[in-house]
């Protein structure tokens, strides 16, 4: 019999391990994949961060990951005297502070754990998933797990459970309430929510590639097999082909061009979301390293929730091809500035996704299911048009902060871009909470947000506090003798969680050194 059952070793499901198991838990964490870290490894997306990060807006131990990582390159990597500062950014990335290999990411997260893991308080099982679960009212009971290596099953028991998988997979086989896609403008009274509610309304994901470029090199890929198709593909509100150096503004949808290398006036996709920067580093014969992940390779003609096994197999597929279709399409036809065709010394670095094909170990998703919670996060909540203070709504229940523009990719059916200002903003206890479970937490993307708000709450260090007050909340829970919503009700139980979540790091509200610097 576990304490915590986490399903899902994602950022959330970490963090919740750790506050978990530091309060004397005894924690199973499972992960489908053979790396734990989820966005920032085996998805590799380096972190998503908002612009007061180095000071102040995320949790203690979010910090103390972020510390790490830098202390690893300090430590390991001949860094340049000029390029040595307290900001050090592996990767001298655009989209991040701290854009880093992911295989870091992993080193770090394992020695966070390694505590746990040694002295028996965290039992990990890699390539495992949940496919069944026991439910009775309002309580679950034991999961059985398969290896996804062996085939091997088991059996657990846990007094809770918390989802924190990328697509909020436990939701659907606990039957619980839970949405995917669009709320209607109706239910909601949100400015940019669709006008009637749409499940297929899902943000498109991506599969990640990791590559380098060999200047005097010759590393062209076989055409893949769904080229022709996408090189012709053209979305209804694209201004281009989807193969292309070109694509819609995500505010004003007009067309802009991009360049694949820095030339002074457009923007750089290489430098975009890169991990390794050479220049940085007193290392000879190595190349820059760069991820592919930009708005041309958002897969969105197809859902993969609620759908045949057979169709969530062909859309994972088809993510796979387009991402692998643009990387031939730039080997071989991207138009260079001295008026050639193609880049063949593009390389793919599957070693540093952890595969030997190059790609992540698995796509990236903005949108998971999300549960029907206590308390639902609205585009008011975190509006400048509806929120007079420089920062959001200021919750009652709060426990955690973040700060993300309304950022959502094109859909599934067909809505584009939507970004739009969002306040910093602040965490709410019951959006953590579903309405119909008593020991069931939502650790990841699948808290009660809408599909607007959730394009600001599903970065990174945000994912992180989530998970980590899940943790602390089921080790007050255990002690109290508590249910998870009888604590956010009871003012006294409330404020006393409160505290000990400031004890531990976590930051339930904007400081005022924040206002001042805004």
């Amino acid at each position: 019999m576990f304490d915590l059952i986490i399903f899902g070793g994602g950022l959330g499901g970490c963090a919740a391990a750790m506050s978990a198991c530091s309060k004397g838990l005894k924690v199973l964490m499972t992960e489908e994949t053979d790396w734990i870290g989820g966005q920032s490894t085996s998805q590799a997306v380096p972190p998503d961060e908002h612009p007061w990060i180095e000071d102040f807006g995320c949790t203690a131990k979010y910090r103390q990951y972020r510390d790490e990582i830098r202390a690893f390159y300090i430590k390991n990597m001949p860094i340049s005297a000029n390029a040595r500062t307290d900001g050090f950014n592996p990767g001298a990335a655009i989209v991040s502070n701290l854009s880093h290999d992911p295989r870091v990411s992993v080193h770090v997260l394992n020695e966070m754990l390694s505590p746990y893991l040694l002295t028996g308080g965290l039992t990990l099982l890699l390539e495992t998933a949940a496919v069944s679960v026991a439910r009775t009212g309002r309580e679950l009971h034991s999961a059985e797990l398969v290896s996804l290596r062996s085939g091997e099953r088991m059996t657990v028991e846990g007094r809770y459970f918390i989802d924190a998988t990328e697509t909020g997979d436990l939701l659907p086989l606990a039957s619980m309430e839970y949405v995917t896609g669009s709320e209607s403008r109706a239910e909601t009274g949100e400015a940019h929510a669709t006008e009637e509610a749409d499940p297929n309304n899902i943000q498109g994901f991506t599969h990640v590639l990791a590559f380098e470029y060999d200047e005097n090199g010759s590393h062209v890929i076989p055409k893949p097999e769904m080229y022709d198709f996408w090189k012709e593909y053209q979305p209804p509100h694209w201004p281009d082909q989807m193969l292309s150096l070109t694509g819609p503004h995500p505010v004003t949808l007009e067309r802009r061009e991009y360049a694949l290398f820095s030339d002074g006036s457009k923007f750089p996709l290489w430098n975009y979301r890169r991990v390794y920067a050479k220049d940085q580093y007193d290392i000879q014969d190595a190349n820059d390293i760069t991820l592919l992940n930009w708005p041309q390779n958002d897969y969105f003609i197809g859902n993969i929730y609620e759908v045949s096994l057979e169709d969530k197999r062909k859309h994972l597929h088809g993510a796979q091809q387009l991402s692998l279709s643009l990387f031939y399409w730039l080997q071989t036809e991207a138009p260079r500035p001295d008026g050639g065709k193609g880049y063949p010394g593009l390389k793919l670095r599957g070693d540093v996704v952890g595969t030997p094909t190059g790609f992540a170990k698995a796509p990236y998703i903005r949108e998971s299911r999300r549960i029907k919670a206590l308390y639902t996060i609205t585009e008011q909540d975190v509006s400048p048009a509806s929120q007079p203070a420089k920062s959001a709504l200021k919750y009652e229940d709060r426990v955690g902060v973040g700060s993300y523009s309304i950022d959502l990719h094109p859909s599934f059916t067909g809505v584009c871009y939507v970004d739009i200002p969002a306040l910093p903003y602040h965490i709410p206890l019951g959006a953590l909470i579903p309405r119909d479970m008593d020991n069931v937490l939502a650790g990841n993307k699948n808290i009660g947000t809408t599909h607007i708000t959730n394009g600001c709450y599903r970065l990174h260090p945000t994912e992180w506090n989530i998970g980590e007050v899940c943790g602390e909340l089921v080790a007050y829970c255990i002690r109290h003798g508590q249910r998870p919503a009888a604590v956010r009700e009871n003012e006294s139980s409330l404020r006393e969680f409160q505290q000990i979540l400031r004890e531990a790091g976590v930051q339930l509200e904007w400081p005022d050194a924040f206002y001042e610097k805004r």
